[in-house]
């Protein structure tokens, strides 16, 4: 019944978030509905956040990998149980890029027809990032594999390490509950605009590959694939996951024994 409940609500939540956040992608790709990474941004902690809320009770809301083996290896989530974490995460995430290739086919196809763009050549990545990330397009030369995956490990650092201080009960400053989703989902929010021109702002293994394979499926073939040398893996799965695991270790050895009072500390040495 556990594993039930927490494939439920992590699949429901990651499903949500990734619908929210993909779409709002797209409609920026094809509509030019927002001017700003911030403007996604904010949409995709508004997302985050309402996930949160609705899918708590179920998995302790993770949604995300990186969150996952932190988790684990923070001794929050027994290792037997990852597994049905990640295959609801990825399989709802791939169900997530799915719709919004339903809702918006008709969109993309006006939108590639418009810009000249045949689908499965290096031009169609200008489309295919509304399911995945693309670290290289754009005008920044400066940003190289090493350059996003430094983005990458350091956007997710930043937002599992707030996740464990809003809800840890050795931070006495946490908030409420009621209103700690509300802080991830701000904290997702900057993140993605201080990094989003850089990497593009994946954070989430699960996120940024099922949907990529959507894509894949319909039509963009290798395009859909950040570059030739495997970024897909680096930047957006390899690097993030790092991130999470080092915020969840950083958080267990360093914070949490400075929050606790002294003999509570001495108990976790």
């Amino acid at each position: 019944m556990e594993n039930r409940k927490a494939f439920l609500g992590e699949f429901l939540g990651t499903f949500m978030m990734v619908f929210f956040g993909t779409g709002v992608v797209a409609l920026a790709v094809c509509f030019g509905e927002f001017a700003s990474t911030w403007e996604i941004g904010a949409v995709w902690g508004i997302a985050v956040m309402v996930s949160i809320y609705a899918t708590r009770h179920l998995s302790a809301a993770h949604f995300n990998p990186s969150v996952t083996f932190a988790m684990a290896v923070t001794k929050r989530l027994p290792w037997k149980r990852v597994p049905v974490y990640l295959a609801a995460q990825f399989i709802a995430a791939f169900c997530a890029g799915l719709m919004v290739y339903a809702v918006f086919h008709g969109a993309i196809a006006d939108y590639e027809a418009a810009n000249g763009i045949v689908r499965g050549t290096p031009e169609s990545m200008a489309s295919a990032k509304m399911f995945g990330e693309y670290y290289q397009i754009g005008d920044n030369d400066w940003v190289t594999m090493p350059v996003a995956m430094l983005a990458e490990a350091a956007g997710t650092f930043i937002l599992v390490l707030m996740i464990f201080c809003m809800t840890e009960k050795a931070n006495e400053g946490r908030p409420s509950a009621d209103i700690w989703p509300v802080f991830v989902g701000l904290t997702l929010s900057i993140c993605i605009g201080l990094f989003g021109p850089v990497s593009q702002a994946g954070f989430n293994a699960a996120r940024d590959f099922a949907p990529r394979i959507v894509s894949l499926l319909f039509g963009w073939g290798s395009a859909a694939w950040p570059d030739g040398a495997g970024g897909f893996f680096w930047v957006y799965m390899l690097a993030p996951t790092v991130g999470g695991i080092l915020a969840g270790l950083v958080f267990t050895k360093v914070f949490e024994k400075t929050m606790l009072p002294e003999p509570a500390a001495e108990e976790l040495k």
